[in-house]
């Protein structure tokens, strides 16, 4: 039998619905998973178990109700601090809620705690470690979301995605993340680093509770992705411009997947993206760490000594490169976001890799964006599935990845992709 701590949200929503499971119970579970493994995963920032029980009680009926969710401590919450992975912010507790928490307790979610982020979601780590091997990343920087999701800490858990920070530890930790299009969740509460590219996205443990979760929140249709398609799809395979950066694993795991997926009737087409792209992919630094660094005006102003040495070092050198870099940077990403309905046309989507390869052994640092990059300034949603375990054990993904506003698509289309790999 399932533990109840390790349902997907789907399941344990029409068990509530049905009677056969309360929120108290659930959460219950959750708490006790969370106590066993918490001392080795690591991935709370702040857990208060009383205040998740109150929470538990308090649940309402709506589209999520009584599923706990894990909040990343970039992501304000009233009644818990938000401290953003920095000590700068140390015990910093908000007046109110964070649109996108606002939304999801209003659809009845049980907010179980604040998930460890990286320094302000940039690159120093926290020290989450990853439930698959604890000697191995979880990723970053939604190290806490992926590793709790994954451990059955909670069903869902929000993340967010400037570089790679929701695919790639989804990716690493063999669950789902799904980055949407940009903008769909309210970025009001969120300590927002780069202007162009932060997204607020959700991780779970299926596709199904990914669309949940969003239509739960937005009141958007995200269709149902485990409803059988009218048809295979149509994908284009691209490696794009980091396609150096792939490991051995990640080579025989695109040319498994492509192969799957044929076998399963689809169209799988290799296809090199034109100079636009490489020149976003190549733009991206530039705009993140110069957005990032008038973000951080504050900080770097009055807590630079708080602040850790690699991104004392990013954000001068963000702040170095000049407003005639940041507008060039930002007309390559809007270049590219023109020409990718033409790049894929005919395409339903795009299959990619969601990481270089296995999570990175050691916690001090939490991989390689390098395969997120271009799909979070294109600005389309994007989808990790679990895609099988690599040489040494660790969990693989796959990406699929499409156009502005094409994110129900792209929930079925990784669902198929997930079912083909079996």
């Amino acid at each position: 039998m399932t533990d109840i701590a390790d349902l997907n949200a789907t399941a344990a929503l029409a068990a509530i619905r049905a009677g056969r499971l309360s929120a108290a119970d659930l959460t219950e579970a959750c708490l006790e998973r969370i106590a066993a493994r918490e001392g080795t995963i690591r991935a709370f920032a702040w857990h208060d178990p009383a205040q998740a029980r109150r929470a538990a009680a308090a649940a309402g009926q709506g589209a999520l109700a009584g599923i706990p969710i894990g909040v990343k401590d970039v992501i304000d919450t009233a009644e818990m601090p938000s401290q953003y992975g920095s000590p700068a912010w140390a015990g910093h507790r908000p007046r109110s809620d964070a649109a996108c928490v606002a939304a999801a307790r209003a659809a009845g979610a049980v907010v179980i705690g604040k998930t460890v982020t990286t320094e302000f979601a940039t690159r120093h780590p926290g020290p989450t470690a990853n439930p698959a091997n604890p000697k191995h990343t979880p990723g970053g920087s939604s190290s806490g979301s992926a590793a709790g999701v994954a451990a059955g800490f909670f069903p869902i858990a929000f993340g967010t995605q400037t570089a790679g920070s929701i695919l790639r530890p989804a990716a690493y930790c063999g669950v789902v993340g799904f980055k949407p299009t940009y903008g769909t969740l309210h970025r009001a509460g969120m300590k927002v680093m780069s202007e162009s590219l932060d997204t607020i996205g959700v991780m779970a443990r299926s596709v199904a509770d990914c669309a949940l979760a969003m239509a739960a929140m937005t009141g958007g249709d995200y269709g149902t992705p485990e409803a059988k398609a009218p048809r295979p799809p149509r994908l284009a395979l691209v490696m794009g411009p980091s396609a150096d950066h792939a490991a051995p694993e990640t080579l025989a795991l695109m040319e498994r997947a492509a192969e799957a997926c044929r076998r399963a009737g689809a169209t799988v087409t290799p296809v090199t993206l034109p100079e636009v792209f490489t020149a976003a992919y190549a733009a991206h630094p530039t705009v993140m760490n110069a957005e990032s660094a008038q973000a951080l005006g504050w900080e770097l102003a009055h807590a630079r000594a708080q602040l850790s040495p690699v991104l004392q070092e990013r954000m001068d050198w963000g702040r170095a490169q000049g407003a005639a870099a940041l507008a060039a940077g930002r007309a390559a990403f809007a270049a590219a976001q023109d020409a990718f309905p033409g790049a894929i046309a005919g395409f339903d989507a795009v299959l990619t890799p969601a990481a270089p390869g296995e999570a990175p052994e050691g916690l001090d640092w939490t991989g390689d964006p390098a395969f997120n990059t271009l799909w979070t300034l294109l600005h389309g949603p994007c989808v990790s599935v679990p895609a099988g375990v690599g040489p040494r054990g660790l969990p693989l993904g796959v990406q699929v990845a499409g156009r502005i506003g094409e994110d129900a698509a792209v929930l079925a289309w990784g669902e198929w992709v997930r079912a083909a790999l079996g």
